[in-house]
């Protein structure tokens, strides 16, 4: 009967909302106790340990291994497969470094900071911010992206995060907590522009990262690494229209120090012909040409897992074939 087969889907819907209550619940015990695990060790062991999980699970994970390789044979055509393979290996081990620096950043505060990130060309920050219109911070997916913010609010300069809600909700509310300890505050996207702005008119930052891949309706194609690659203009439009300087800054892990070095760039010169979607597409080549720049400086810093090119142009055929 009609009854009884609405009894059945009401059961079934119920069970996979319970079935669906409890991976959400396993994920976040998982990740809580990996944080505190990492937190309370040591952190040369919490590294050590973090970077050899990150090895297991890149290693599980066929497609994001084919990734990274199609990447890497993308950007640096010229080079060998044993140049490649130390760039993936360094890579790894990096996001498994900021894993355990994330589980630790409770830790962190203005009498230890110097200990893990040094300052380097802050100048370019503070210019960027005595304008009194606000800073776009310009970064991307390289080296500790999590420990760069976080630090440069530890120095005294917190700022606005975009961020992607999590679908799991325990989990997404424990990484936020996490990320504005030092008192950096998330602008989620369904908020982004008008809050953004409100940031921006009260001289505050808000940092963005720009390196990923858009969908056609939010980016145009720029060129990265000598491939059109779809990119967000949102960061264009808001500096078009308030103003504001867009600084780079990215924190990558120098060897010669054994620390972090958070590393700011001369603001970007916007330009500005009066034609606002070619000065659009001009400035967002710009923000992605100097990512790359940075990228290619430090290539084993990046995140080449992310499949960068996977929005084409109309009528190109797609590049990762293998997924």
């Amino acid at each position: 009967s009609q009854a009884g087969i609405l009894s059945r889907q009401s059961l079934g819907d119920a069970q996979n909302g319970n079935l669906e209550a409890m991976k959400e619940w396993l994920e976040y015990a998982a990740v809580y106790a990996s944080l505190k695990l990492l937190g309370i060790l040591p952190r040369s062991a919490a590294r050590s340990l973090a970077a050899f999980v990150a090895r297991i699970l890149y290693a599980l994970s066929p497609k994001l291994r084919k990734t990274a390789e199609f990447n890497l044979r993308l950007a640096f055509p010229d080079w060998s497969e044993f140049q490649r393979s130390e760039i993936i290996r360094k890579m790894v081990r990096n996001l498994g470094w900021m894993a355990a620096e994330f589980a630790r950043l409770p830790k962190y505060s203005s009498k230890n900071i110097e200990d893990l990130v040094v300052l380097d060309g802050h100048e370019n920050f503070l210019q960027g911010h005595h304008l009194g219109k606000g800073v776009l911070y310009l970064t991307g997916h390289i080296g500790a992206w999590e420990l760069s913010s976080f630090a440069h609010a530890v120095y005294g300069y917190p700022l606005h995060y975009m961020a992607r809600p999590l679908d799991n909700r325990k989990l997404d509310a424990l990484v936020n907590r996490y990320r504005s300890l030092s008192g950096n505050r998330p602008i989620f996207k369904n908020e982004s522009a008008r809050a953004m702005l409100k940031v921006l008119k009260d001289a505050g930052t808000v940092g963005i990262l720009a390196d990923q891949n858009t969908m056609p309706g939010e980016g145009v194609f720029v060129n990265f690494f000598g491939t059109p690659a779809c990119t967000t203009t949102g960061l264009a439009r808001v500096a078009l229209h308030t103003g504001a300087a867009v600084v780079p800054g990215y924190a990558y892990w120098d060897h010669q120090i054994d620390k972090y070095r958070l590393r700011f760039e001369p603001a970007v010169e916007l330009t500005r012909t009066g034609d606002m979607e070619r000065d659009i597409f001009e400035n967002t080549q710009k923000f992605t040409r100097v990512l790359e720049e940075v990228i290619r400086k430090h290539p084993d810093q990046w995140v080449w897992l992310h499949g960068r090119w996977n929005t084409r142009p109309p009528g190109d055929p797609p590049l990762y074939t293998f997924k």
